[in-house]
């Protein structure tokens, strides 16, 4: 969410910074609903202040016995009651179309960002690793499957299109890159590991910025469950009370209904900064560093159509997740630290990897300013995104109202978030099978996850 007062007071560098994410400007719109809503704002509190008055009249001239004097001014008050319900209703009306407006706007770059329209213009910053040439290089879902160890077909059979079954020691593998990753942000980084929900509310997914414009690209539920009037006895006790009536009164005994709409997680992100939703902090705690490692659930997976095939783009995943809660000062810093933490995973595995920096155009909707770590996959002859890290700013804590305090200072103000993949687990599988196959199928466990294979070293054909 954007700072109200900041675009009225600066309305042109608001709407430059929507041109440079490829956006008409809104500023004019924005005021014009902002003057609407304090016109009636103002409007409310004269009618009020008004009202208020002339009860306080009413009382004194009762106590001078002028009852001409009290009866008019009781006609005032209850003509200002009148008025209350039609001025709110317009103030309400205002304030709700300028808080969809603002919803719907992404979060301005950062004045580094490089301009640009899209992934053409991200700029590389640096690499690492020699990009590996394998003659004849498979590509990942090759290998899986030759290795008898990764099925889309039953998974699709159960599922539908862009879902995968691990078995063996690829099911391991997974198991054992989040176990790492999770020992590494713990361990060398002091992240606080965290185990969060993977069904959130409205009021989360807001919050981080996926509602409401991107309700499509989440799963949601809507989940119908029954519960009998005998909820607080035991099953066997409920199981054998059924079985003594006919069907139809079993359907007649049910009384209670439960809808509950909730949206799968498409990232940890999510839960994690969440953590501190209409919170004020102490600057002193500050900055927070969480990580997770959950189901990620995306339906926009495959709405480009692109990476049909294989695991790159799948509608379930596993990341471990990386999100600092911190002040504005310290944040730039923050989101260096946090990058160098995603990169050391990937040198820790011996896989190349090259750091970009997107350009405004590319960015995701809360990010100020983004860098993508991409590895080298030598199946596919190219780097791939495998951990995005972002400087949100204080736009996700506006939507949530997180806010710190300094010690001495009265006033609050809103943290900084930022969140990041340390890495996407996935990702880092496909990345391994590619980089590490060897010319019989077979594929080199990479050193530093032998221990976590319990000792395993090649993973083979079974």
């Amino acid at each position: 969410m954007h700072d109200l007062k900041a675009i009225r007071d600066n309305p042109d560098a608001f709407d430059a910074g929507l041109a440079r994410r490829g956006l008409a400007p809104r500023a004019g719109e924005i005021l014009a609903l902002d003057r609407e809503a304090r016109k009636y704002t103002q409007v409310l509190n004269e009618l009020q202040t008004r009202r208020n008055a002339a009860s306080k009249a009413i009382g004194q001239a009762k106590a001078k016995s002028d009852e001409a004097e009290a009866k008019r001014l009781m006609a005032e008050v209850e003509s200002i009651k009148g008025q209350l319900p039609a001025a709110e209703a317009e103030q309400k009306r205002y304030l709700e179309q300028l808080n969809a407006l603002l919803a719907e706007l992404p979060n301005l770059p950062a004045p580094d960002v490089p301009d640009g329209a899209d992934e053409a213009a991200n700029v590389e910053l640096r690499r690492w690793g020699e990009p590996k040439e394998i003659a004849g290089a498979k590509e990942h879902f090759e290998i899986g499957e030759a290795l008898g160890q990764m099925d889309f077909e039953t998974a699709a059979a159960m599922s539908g299109a862009r879902f995968v079954l691990l078995k063996g020691q690829l099911a391991r593998l997974e198991r054992a890159l989040a176990n790492f990753m999770l020992d590494l942000h713990t361990g060398a980084f002091g992240y606080e590991e965290v185990v969060p929900p993977l069904l959130v509310r409205d009021g989360a997914v807001f919050g981080t910025g996926q509602l409401p414009k991107f309700a499509l690209d989440l799963f949601g539920t809507n989940k119908t469950q029954v519960f009998s009037d005998s909820t607080s006895r035991s099953t066997e006790s409920k199981r054998s009370e059924a079985e003594s009536k006919t069907e139809v009164q079993v359907r007649e005994s049910v009384t209670a209904v439960l809808k509950s709409d909730l949206w799968l997680i498409p990232t940890a992100e999510v839960p994690l900064t969440n953590i501190v939703r209409e919170k004020i902090l102490d600057a002193d705690d500050l900055p927070l560093r969480f990580t997770a490692w959950t189901p990620c659930f995306r339906s926009e997976a495959g709405a480009a159509g692109k990476d049909t095939r294989g695991m790159i783009r799948l509608h379930q995943f596993s990341k471990v997740e990386l999100v600092s809660v911190t002040t504005p000062e310290t944040s730039d810093e923050e989101h260096e630290r946090m990058t160098e933490c995603a990169e050391e995973a990937l040198k820790r595995l011996g896989l190349p990897f090259r750091t970009m920096v997107l350009c405004a155009g590319d960015m995701g909707f809360s990010a100020r300013k983004t860098y993508d770590i991409e590895v080298w996959l030598p199946g596919q002859g190219r780097y791939r995104e495998i951990s995005s890290c972002s400087n949100c700013g204080d736009f996700q804590a506006r939507r949530m109202k997180a806010r710190f305090r300094a010690k001495g200072d009265k006033q609050t103000r809103c943290v900084h978030t930022l969140n990041g993949s340390g890495l996407a687990v996935g990702r880092t599988l496909v990345a391994i099978l590619e980089n590490y196959q060897q010319p019989d199928g077979s594929v080199v466990v990479p050193e530093a996850l032998v221990p976590y294979m319990g000792g395993v070293e090649r993973i083979e054909k079974t």
